[in-house]
């Protein structure tokens, strides 16, 4: 190589800077090729490339200029060629700069035109959607009119049914009341009963001890006419 023949260390420098320009304008046109937009991007990116090709001209221009003024014809000419081979990769890295340019402006401009239709559809789908949540808004309002008129008959049912527990609360009290008269009334029969029941027992004794008296009468008067001598 050039730099390693002469060994001045500007020259080293220089093809140094030569190979890292070029290295970042290879880069460089990569991002370009996968560029996915907008052209804004794509503007940024040609203005740093831009900027680098700047540089590496220069860069190839001292190159030029340390080759011409070499003494010795063998290192001038070795100079020289180098500076041939990086002005040759810089026409390749522009040209290589011109094609990723293309394709991405075309996909670019495709991705644009994609977007286009989307918008389209999208404008038809939120058509669509409005007349849809329209609809929607539609049957929700019925829906929720008749859950309303649904909760009015239950409203009124329940107030239907508190009414009737409060009349059978009412009922369930007065039979209670009735339950504890009768209790009472059932209480007094069984004591009368009671009473009853004893007093008839007396009424049997005395008409038993009655009737043994009157019995004992008759044998004591049978017994005084009939048989005088006992």
């Amino acid at each position: 190589m050039a730099a390693a023949a002469t060994g001045s260390v500007p020259v080293r420098v220089c093809h140094q800077e030569i190979v890292k320009f070029d290295l970042e304008i290879k880069a460089a046109v990569q991002d370009i090729r996968d560029c996915p937009g907008p052209l804004s991007a794509l503007t940024e990116l040609n203005a740093a490339v831009k900027e680098k090709f700047r540089h590496l001209r220069g860069r190839i221009q001292e190159l030029e200029q340390m080759a011409r003024e070499q003494d010795k014809e063998s290192e001038k000419q070795a100079l020289l060629q180098e500076v041939e081979n990086h002005k040759k990769q810089m026409l390749s890295n522009q040209a290589a700069w011109r094609k990723a340019n293309l394709a991405c402006k075309i996909a670019i401009d495709n991705s644009e035109k994609d977007q286009l239709l989307q918008g389209r559809d999208s404008l038809r789908q939120r058509k669509t959607t409005k007349e849809s949540l329209a609809e929607s808004a539609s049957n929700i309002t019925e829906s929720l009119m008749s859950i309303s008129r649904m909760m009015s008959q239950q409203v009124q049912q329940s107030e239907e049914t508190v009414q009737t527990l409060a009349n059978s609360s009412r009922t369930i009290l007065e039979a209670n009341e009735e339950f504890k008269s009768m209790s009472g009334t059932i209480q007094l029969g069984r004591k009368l009963i009671t009473k009853y029941n004893r007093r008839e027992l007396t009424d049997k004794l005395l008409i038993f001890l009655a009737l043994a008296l009157f019995l004992a009468t008759v044998l004591y008067i049978l017994k005084k006419r009939l048989f005088p001598f006992l």
